[in-house]
């Protein structure tokens, strides 16, 4: 009786420390990586605009091939949408909020698992040797949830991984086009 009165005690005592904590790390998050990839800002660019080209370097499409996923909108640019459902990535929503060809793509992205939303872009800067910048950057809210907290602070290297992932997918896409 003794053992089960000592884990009923660990167990709210972690249970309390979680959410403690919880309340007192921040809910936001910032995740940045980049690569320098030897093409053009034109030919990168329409591989990140158009949500279709997506599934040629995304990590997450190519961890689940089966993902279903529905465009709406323009095909490219402001205003185009794609949403998928996934078992293995969960389910999303992004849409690009602006575009300028071929310096920068915009989005906002919604986890309704979560309730949760970030938005982020991706930036193209030539380089001097004809090669281009890239840069992927995403800063988001977890909100009131104390428990969402913690995936705020470990969402640099949780997401940074996949950001690396797919920045690596798609110099080697862009680097092969014609």
């Amino acid at each position: 009786m003794k053992i089960l009165k000592f884990l009923g005690l660990g167990l709210l005592s972690l249970l309390a420390m979680l959410l403690i904590g919880g309340w007192l790390l921040p809910s936001t998050f910032s995740v940045s990586r980049s690569v320098q990839i030897a093409a053009s800002p034109d030919k990168i660019y329409p591989l990140v605009a158009a949500p279709k080209e997506w599934r040629q370097w995304s990590v997450w499409n190519r961890r689940d091939p089966a993902m279903v996923i529905e465009y709406s909108g323009p095909a490219t640019g402001a205003g185009a949408v794609w949403a998928w459902k996934s078992v293995s990535e969960g389910d999303g929503k992004m849409s690009f909020t602006a575009a300028e060809p071929p310096k920068r793509v915009a989005y906002d992205l919604y986890f309704p698992d979560f309730g949760t939303t970030s938005s982020g872009e991706f930036r193209f800067e030539p380089q001097a040797n004809g090669a281009t910048q890239v840069t992927w950057l995403m800063n988001g809210d977890m909100g009131k949830n104390p428990l969402f907290h913690w995936m705020a602070l470990f969402a640099d290297g949780m997401v940074g991984k996949d950001f690396e992932s797919g920045l690596a997918n798609l110099k080697s896409v862009a680097e092969k086009a014609p």
